[in-house]
């Protein structure tokens, strides 16, 4: 085989889960060289087709081969150490541990003698690699729950390219990444196309794809639709192939009228919390404030002080004149979330979806202690139908579902519990362009029907095609105000967020 040549093959690849077939029949070849997008609406396979490569999960029939010979890894660590590493879409870090642990978990016998582990020895070897990636901020021996979501991300990266491997797998990480971490993930994803390596990005954000990728697979219910080059690269285009069907231009709000109802729905008045500073923000009924900026500029930690998750030192949050003093607190008053981190805060992973719909809305459902199970079922059959959530049954336990399904979930628990209020962070994170659509479709419908929706956000697009007004924030301050406008560009916002 020549070094332009194929480095990875799968032929006749098939997964069901249960009743649900994941993988139908599918070839796929990957190149050196080549910087290979997947694309495909939740559920579509493209994920599984990946995660079976880097011995994740086995395949129910089919062969692999990699590198001319045959490719059966059983767990993800022995795909490493061949050469096959994959970052996954949510969390995969160990807690309680040190970023050295983490970074050199499985290995922990590269640094033991007569069974003893010389920790020394592996933080001076995590500093190092850290040092490489231009990481300087923490150390080996720091704690890994000491640092933010974002950064603990970019310890999975680094963990992924100790080892030096032949194919990356990156399956929706820049969603979960800070500005910088973003400028690293790429950089390493450009060199390894330059080294005649090869990188597989799975990704729902098209404009991404079409940028960083030179060709494009897109899958459908289990099968490979199509594979484009760069050349033959046109939105429209891989979108009608992604869902089967033309989804239209609309997909935004259509108007750019900002508008809003008179009465207040949630206050901040002068409010500090760590950082943050005398942060005072008033969203109406009937209104979409946006925040944005890059991911450290604390927009997160405003979007949990509003759900009552993180406990302020001065001043208050206001709904109906009533403190927001914690998150149940906060549901008492129609106040929804819908988190960021949807596996370690949104979700009970190891519940079914019926449990996970209902749960907000327990306390409203109860009469003398008695829920009525029919009541139950119609809501959250209601809100499955509403979301067009993918799975088997009501009774599908989370953990099963893809990430966008599992979006579906932690928004549709709001919806059923009929919140007036929403807290959004970063909503459409994972899930693909018809759900997108499908979702601002419902969010554009909440505020016509007089919610009043704090939408935090790191997509640019999202927030000018959403909000009546926009806060950039900096330095977990507000550095700009913005009013809805059809002239409002993503350069403009950029320019107060660096």
């Amino acid at each position: 085989m020549d070094d332009k040549g194929l480095i990875f093959k799968a032929s006749h690849m098939h997964k069901v889960f249960g009743p649900t077939v994941a993988l139908k029949d599918v070839d796929f070849e990957l190149h050196r060289g080549e910087i290979r997008g997947l694309i495909g609406e939740n559920g579509s396979g493209k994920s599984t087709i990946m995660s079976i490569a880097s011995g994740m999960q086995p395949a129910t029939s089919g062969e692999m081969l990699y590198k001319g010979k045959p490719w059966a890894p059983k767990t993800m660590l022995e795909a490493q150490n061949g050469g096959i590493a994959m970052i996954l879409q949510e969390s995969n870090t160990i807690h309680g541990v040190t970023v050295a642990e983490n970074l050199y978990a499985g290995r922990e016998k590269e640094f033991a003698k007569f069974g003893f582990i010389n920790m020394r020895k592996m933080y001076r070897a995590a500093d190092e690699v850290l040092k490489k990636f231009g990481i300087t901020a923490f150390k080996g021996s720091t704690k890994i729950n000491s640092l933010s979501f974002e950064t603990r991300k970019l310890i999975e990266i680094i963990r992924a390219m100790e080892k030096d491997p032949d194919i990356l797998v990156v399956d929706e990480t820049t969603t979960a990444l800070s500005f910088d971490g973003r400028e690293i993930l790429y950089g390493i994803i450009k060199k390894m196309a330059a080294d005649n390596k090869a990188v597989v990005f799975i990704s729902h954000d098209l404009d991404e794809i079409m940028d960083k990728c030179t060709h494009v697979t897109v899958l459908r219910d289990g099968e490979i639709i199509d594979t484009l080059e760069k050349k033959d690269f046109e939105k429209k285009k891989i979108s009608s192939l992604m869902v089967g069907r033309d989804i239209g231009d609309t997909y935004y709000r259509e108007d750019f009228v900002p508008s809003s109802g008179e009465e207040v729905g949630l206050e901040f008045k002068n409010v500090t919390w760590g950082p943050i500073k005398d942060f005072s923000l008033t969203v109406h009924k009937g209104e979409i404030v946006g925040i944005g900026g890059l991911s450290d500029c604390g927009m997160h930690f405003i979007g949990q002080i509003g759900f009552g998750a993180r406990k302020v030192s001065s001043g208050v949050v206001l709904r109906n004149g009533k403190r927001v003093k914690s998150p149940s607190a906060a549901i008492g008053l129609g106040i929804g979330y819908v988190s960021k981190n949807r596996d370690t805060e949104a979700l009970v992973l190891e519940g079914p979806i019926r449990e996970n719909i209902l749960l907000p809305s327990l306390s409203r459902l109860s009469k003398f202690s008695f829920i009525n199970p029919k009541t139950e079922d119609e809501i959250v059959a209601d809100e499955i139908k509403r979301y067009s959530i993918k799975a088997h049954s009501p009774k599908t336990y989370v953990s099963k579902l893809s990430g966008g399904n599992k979006q579906k979930v932690s928004f549709a628990k709001w919806t059923a519990a009929r919140c007036e209020v929403i807290i959004m962070d970063c909503p459409t994170r994972g899930v693909d362009v018809a759900v997108k659509q499908a979702m601002y479709k419902i969010i554009d419908n909440m505020k016509k029907e007089g919610k009043a929706i704090l939408l935090i956000s790191e997509e640019m697009t999202e927030l000018i095609g959403m909000s009546d007004r926009l806060l950039v924030m900096k330095d977990f301050k507000v550095a700009h105000e913005f009013t809805r406008s059809p002239d409002l560009k993503e350069t403009d916002i950029i320019e107060y967020m660096l």
